[in-house]
């Protein structure tokens, strides 16, 4: 058994991608219209083939309060992995992405989250190298 998707609740698809994509650097890899909504999902550029991360509509009467519940007290909503916190850190913030967390030392992780714009506050984490 794998993990081949994953998912976060978005309130604007399109807007949603524009940020995956553009800012983040994800590509898209599935555009499938289903009504009102689509099957959206981005996978790493560099893992074309790895897991892919759904940008879910969060229609679902229980997917708005839980987001709002996870935004306020600061939780994120999802992790991704990066090489360098600090530069992917300037590079975002050079972009305009609001970070509510700049990089820390957690332990044997440094982290850092930002607003994904869509209702979601993101972390991205690298391993920490011991000195």
């Amino acid at each position: 058994m794998k993990i081949i998707i994953t998912s976060v609740f978005v309130d604007d698809q399109e807007k949603a991608l524009k940020f995956y994509t553009e800012l983040l650097g994800f590509q898209k890899k599935y555009d499938i219209p289903m009504g009102h909504h689509r099957w959206l999902t981005v996978v790493s550029s560099h893992d074309p083939a790895g897991v892919e991360l759904l940008l879910e509509p969060d229609e679902h009467p229980a997917a708005k309060p839980f987001k709002n519940a996870l935004l306020e007290d600061g939780i994120p909503a999802t992790m991704f992995g990066v090489d360098d916190v600090q530069s992917e850190y300037e590079r975002l913030s050079g972009l305009g992405v609001c970070f509510t967390q700049p990089p820390a030392v957690m332990g044997p992780v440094i982290t850092a989250v930002f607003d994904d714009t869509c209702g979601n506050l993101i972390q991205i984490v690298q391993a920490n190298q011991p000195s």
